[in-house]
């Protein structure tokens, strides 16, 4: 018997089809989108879902975002039938200094390709905490395009916070994963770490739940006083308090010159659709460089032949990203980012991507707030003089690619996905399975795909046939890996479309055990 070369499992995994007339909310973790869901079935629309589904991971999925991250959400808006862009970013603080960074000799461990830092500061701790965008843009995105209230949107992630973060196998594992890490920091190891131990499930049919008081007094005094609270009251003094004296370089004018910014999508065309993307330090450029270089595919199915051009155009649209905007690597399985895919039947549609980087950020929770921070510092290059070196008041180079399908200015259909480098491969696959193929989205969903965020080796899903196996070694070293739950050799990518005017359906990945989506209506 030949010996297999590659992980695998022995179970057939799926998800349910979902499908709602009002409305259908798409996210990590199933608890957090039946809050949203149930946001719009109350009367509001997509936008208000987000981002009360968002609010509600920082307690049900708090490993991958909260108020301490950042990200970019897309939206088609209804009433003015056009496709904008929230980009609410981190930023480096005003003081950071590349000196404080020095090279260690090493190889870097943790997500991306750098050399490692003395002390690895970078990578966790306050010296790694870049300045959170997050509550910025879910506020602006409220006040804009919402119809609740940001009171009726925070809410019910406040109501979870007090009953605190419901464990399940997938807590132990992500928090045994960064165990190490969060064991550093105080507050981190009292809030992840109680006793001592990494948190197991009650086996005696029960919920157990992992308290977190100081996250709920925080998001009850952000209801109380709106988003701008985090950046210039009370609340943001104490961040940067906690953050300083720690060793960090956030500051009180940090926060206060932050601000969210709605600006207008980059666009490609492919066939009738119009592909919306996002502009600037994303991965929006390098999608459209791709589909720049694929032919239109006049075939009813994807084919050896097609799989190929998508991977030979994307590895060289990856070179010619390395070579213009600078290394963004995903080398491991600790990346820390989350997507949510909501729409509504008046047609809004939203997909946010929204991180904290890696998995637990800085692994530091503030002390004061309970607030779980980002390490956004571990984007950049520590190494000087590269496109993206570390610097001050600078904004990093993000692998993040939420994307919104149009047709004669209407929504067709949204994709995108957490994983770093290798977001932006599943969602042009998925973008070419629906578009090229004819597919649905659930379809799609659990076609194989491949990754080529390696740039010098393919990992392909063995349920690829030879014929196509063979079309990919063609163009690069290939490896098949077999998709799982831990670690994930491949994004996780979920999306909504619209088939019919009350036709909604959403989809998510299905290796991700705790994604879902929820329809309404």
């Amino acid at each position: 018997m030949q010996e297999m070369s590659y992980p695998y499992e022995t179970w057939t995994v799926c998800k349910p089809k979902v499908s709602g007339s009002k409305g259908v909310v798409v996210a990590q973790e199933i608890e957090a989108a039946s809050i949203g869901a149930r946001v719009i079935e109350s009367g509001g629309n997509a936008i208000d879902g987000a981002i009360a589904t968002a609010f509600a991971l920082s307690v049900t999925e708090p490993w991958m975002s909260g108020l301490g991250g950042g990200g970019f959400m897309i939206l088609y808006l209804a009433n003015e039938k056009r496709v904008r862009v929230i980009d609410f970013g981190m930023i480096s603080p005003k003081m950071t200094d590349l000196a404080d960074y020095s090279l260690s000799g090493d190889i870097g461990a943790d997500l991306f390709g750098w050399p490692a830092v003395v002390g690895d500061t970078n990578l966790h701790g306050p010296k790694s905490v870049a300045v959170p965008g997050s509550v910025a843009g879910y506020g602006l995105a409220v006040e804009q395009y919402g119809t609740k209230s940001w009171s009726e949107v925070i809410t019910p992630a406040l109501e979870l916070a007090k009953r605190g973060h419901r464990k399940t196998w997938w807590t132990t594992l992500n928090v045994a994963a960064e165990a190490k890490l969060l064991n550093l920091y105080s507050q981190s190891r009292d809030d992840w770490l109680p006793d001592g131990f990494v948190p197991i499930v009650s086996a005696n049919n029960e919920y157990t739940y992992l308290k977190l008081e100081k996250l709920a007094h925080t998001l009850k005094i952000l209801k109380e006083n709106g988003p701008e609270y985090f950046y210039q009251g009370e609340l943001a003094e104490s961040l940067v308090e906690d953050v300083q004296n720690a060793g960090g370089k956030l500051s009180k004018q940090d926060l206060k010159d932050y601000s969210a910014q709605v600006v207008d999508p980059i666009t490609a065309i492919r066939g009738s659709l119009v592909y919306n993307l996002l502009p600037g330090m994303s991965a929006g450029p390098t999608f459209v460089d791709a589909l720049e270089k694929i032919p239109e595919f006049d075939m009813e199915k994807p084919s050896p032949d097609s799989h190929a051009f998508t991977a030979k155009a994307l590895i060289e649209a990856y070179g010619k990203r390395f070579e213009t905007m600078g290394h963004s690597g995903d080398v491991g399985d600790r990346s820390c980012t989350t997507n949510i895919s909501a729409v509504d039947h008046h047609g809004n549609m939203v997909i946010m991507t929204t991180t904290l980087l890696s998995r637990f950020g800085s692994r530091y929770v503030a002390p004061t707030s309970g607030i779980l921070l980002n390490n956004g510092i571990n984007w950049f290059d520590p190494r000087p003089d590269r496109p993206n070196s570390i610097a001050a008041s600078k904004k990093p180079l993000s692998n993040m690619c939420p994307m919104i399908a149009t047709k004669q200015g209407l929504p067709v259909f949204g994709l995108g996905a957490s994983g770093g480098r290798k977001i932006l491969p599943a969602v042009f696959q998925l973008a070419s399975y629906i578009n090229d193929f004819n597919m649905n989205l659930d379809t799609a969903l659990d076609e194989p795909r491949f990754d080529v965020s390696g740039i010098n080796k393919i990992i392909f899903d063995p349920r690829f046939d030879t014929k196509v196996q063979k079309s990919l070694e063609r163009v690069s070293s290939a490896e098949p890996w077999v998709p799982s739950a831990f670690p994930s050799m491949y994004a996780v990518p979920s999306g909504v479309q619209i088939l019919e005017k009350d036709a909604l359906i959403g989809g998510a990945h299905t290796h991700s055990p705790l994604s879902g989506a929820v329809g309404v209506g």
